[in-house]
């Protein structure tokens, strides 16, 4: 089970905010900070991460415990992922549709790679139904914020439908406790310092430290029962197939 806190943008341009908000989520009990590659990143743009403040973002991360992750929109973001050393890769939905190309060489390096579709219209999954083994399919509703009313589709379970995990953007956090509940082995939730922010549009829609470390709290143990609960049923689904092949 992986929580994701996706710091994003929220960092709001301050990379020593990074370092705090890092430090937070881990304390939050999140398994990965994540961050954006190739994202309004120009000079005197929000998002500037070149090489070196690449290799500082994951030098605090390991400090910390905490994994690094980032989503790659651009071919330069690739480039800084390897740079750093990323461990696995997250694409973007807006990548999905707007450079299919660069999503397959991402996933052609092998890597386990989560592939957020939330601006995926299509009736077939990008990349093949299931894909290839290191795709994990992220369900997502990229609207922000998203509102109760939009998550009408949710997968009722989400291994059957093809999904690994649940991106979120509603307020609050208990749409992620449903997605767990319903099968969802990766929860992304962005993740601010400061609701009340404007600087952007995110922050709204983010979990504070407090509100993370409840989800964590409530949603991991959750998880864990589901998976026994889960694997005991498919072993008596097993043996009363065996028994009635038998017979």
């Amino acid at each position: 089970m992986l929580f994701v806190a996706e710091i994003g943008m929220n960092y709001d341009g301050n990379i020593d905010l990074a370092y705090e908000l890092i430090r937070q989520a881990k304390l939050a009990g999140a398994d990965i900070a994540k961050f954006q590659f190739g994202w309004r990143d120009k000079p005197g743009e929000i998002n500037v991460i070149d090489h070196e403040r690449a290799a500082r973002l994951q030098s605090w991360c390991d400090y910390w415990g905490i994994e690094m992750l980032a989503s790659l929109i651009t071919e330069p973001a690739v480039e800084l992922a390897h740079h750093i050393g990323m461990r696995r890769y997250k694409i973007a939905s807006r990548t999905v549709v707007d450079n299919p190309a660069l999503c397959e060489r991402i996933i052609a390096e092998g890597k386990e790679t989560f592939v957020s579709l939330g601006m995926w219209e299509g009736k077939e999954f990008p990349f093949g139904t299931p894909g290839p083994a290191n795709v994990r399919y992220i369900f997502c509703r990229s609207k922000y914020p998203t509102y109760p009313a939009d998550l009408v589709g949710l997968p009722e379970r989400f291994e059957a439908g093809g999904y690994y995990g649940y991106s979120d953007h509603l307020h609050g956090t208990e749409a992620c406790v449903l997605a767990v509940a319903r099968g969802a082995r990766y929860i992304e939730k962005h993740f601010t310092l400061n609701r009340t922010s404007s600087v952007i549009r995110d922050h709204v829609l983010s979990a504070t430290p407090a509100e993370f470390r409840q989800l964590t709290e409530v949603a991991r143990p959750l998880a864990r029962l589901l998976e026994v609960v889960d694997g005991h049923g498919r072993a008596v689904r097993g043996r009363a197939e065996a028994e009635l092949t038998r017979s």
